[in-house]
């Protein structure tokens, strides 16, 4: 069960818009790196709302599918003093998820949740308070603010005592 409630509206057998799902089903954990629900995912854009069913389950990668976008809620705890035990956590993650570019020992060094995907991600952060980690800039980002991705390295680092909670769409992209 999701930690959140996620609501889908669709047509009923009526033709009528009404709730169609009410919780998130595509969830993975990480205890102390992460936790996150697939919300919503497509393998078209434009989308094709005619499509049924549960499309928040397709994806377990994560990058959306070529030509597809991926809608998320991700919670992120404190981050550990335990950065070996991140890392390794991280690699077998990055594995499961199939990561198509590894982070390098730079990367790493910079911070273990260090990352790049072949995305236009478009992130707001709802709930605590987080850095946002580029390979050049470390910026605080509260409740309210908005962040744009454009497939480029960029890493989370919670360094306050409280998760935070990071909402946001994943849209294929060309570099």
């Amino acid at each position: 069960m999701a930690k959140w409630k996620r609501y889908v509206v669709g047509p009923n057998e009526h033709g009528k818009s009404a709730v169609l799902m009410e919780e998130a089903n595509n969830v993975q954990e990480q205890e102390g790196i992460f936790y996150r629900a697939t919300l919503w995912s497509t393998k078209e854009t434009p989308v094709d709302n005619r499509i049924e069913g549960d499309r928040g389950d397709d994806t377990m990668t994560r990058e959306p599918f070529a030509g597809g976008m991926l809608f998320r809620a991700l919670e992120i705890p404190p981050d550990t003093p335990d950065r070996l035990g991140h890392i390794a956590k991280l690699a077998k993650l990055n594995a499961e998820v199939k990561q198509k570019h590894p982070p390098s020992a730079a990367d790493l060094a910079r911070h273990p949740s260090m990352h790049r995907t072949d995305t236009l991600d478009c992130i707001t952060c709802v709930k605590g308070e987080i850095y946002l980690l580029t390979d050049v800039d470390d910026v605080l980002m509260q409740p309210g603010d908005s962040v744009v991705i454009r497939g480029t390295n960029h890493a989370w680092s919670n360094r306050s005592d409280q998760p935070c909670l990071l909402v946001g769409c994943m849209i294929d992209a060309s570099l």
